[in-house]
């Protein structure tokens, strides 16, 4: 019997459940907020559900920290769980190498160019989420979680330095998340990250003046 989209979803929230996370910033509620982005992205693209949604629900299935050497292969063993997952299932199998492929492509470590357009879409739901207030609250998560300094005290906004996001949080705006806005695929995530950066350089201004000597 053909598995239901509600109960495909079921499934897949009760297995990341079961699945560790990175860190508290790649959470369930991440995923969630992920799956949610991915669905209007979806349906404003039209694209095939019945990749993006899975493909969203298991994009972060294995669990590799963001300073680990091993990053980069994260998203190719999320890919090959994910599908292995969705076999046991008995999922349509005309669908796991785009799932698969979506999966791969959503990382930024990986460095896997999307493809097709549900990649596109996974890719920039994912991203997404690293825009905006959850962007800032999830930025500042992983930099505490990696013991990371706030900011360097000499030149917070690398003014006259260049970023350096293995030492300072702050850096990671202007190595990453502020460029995010350029990168993004569809028409309705270009609209929605530049509000969501807008909120971004308006948190750093806010900021500048807190800390400004």
């Amino acid at each position: 019997m053909t598995l239901k989209m509600h109960e495909l979803e079921k499934a897949c929230e009760e297995f990341m459940l079961s699945t560790p996370c990175a860190d508290t910033a790649h959470d369930l509620s991440h995923i969630k907020r992920v799956v949610k982005v991915a669905k209007a992205l979806c349906e404003a693209e039209g694209a095939d559900p019945a990749v993006v949604i899975p493909a969203a629900w298991l994009h972060d299935c294995v669990a590799v920290a963001k300073n680990h050497p091993d990053r980069p292969l994260a998203s190719k063993l999320a890919a090959d769980k994910a599908v292995a997952f969705l076999t046991e299932l008995k999922y349509d199998t005309g669908k796991l190498e785009a799932i698969h492929h979506a999966i791969v492509a959503h990382s930024f470590s990986a460095g896997v160019t999307p493809t097709t357009l549900e990649a596109k879409i996974v890719q920039d739901a994912d991203r997404m989420d690293a825009l905006g207030a959850i962007g800032v609250s999830r930025c500042m998560k992983v930099g505490g979680a990696i013991a990371r300094n706030l900011y360097n005290v000499e030149d917070p906004f690398c003014e006259h330095r260049k970023a350096d996001d293995t030492k300072y949080t702050l850096d990671h705006f202007f190595i990453k998340l502020l460029h995010i806005k350029d990168n993004m695929h569809t028409t309705a995530a270009r609209e929605q990250a530049q509000a969501r950066t807008q909120y971004m350089l308006d948190f750093l201004e806010q900021l500048k003046s807190e800390i400004a000597d």
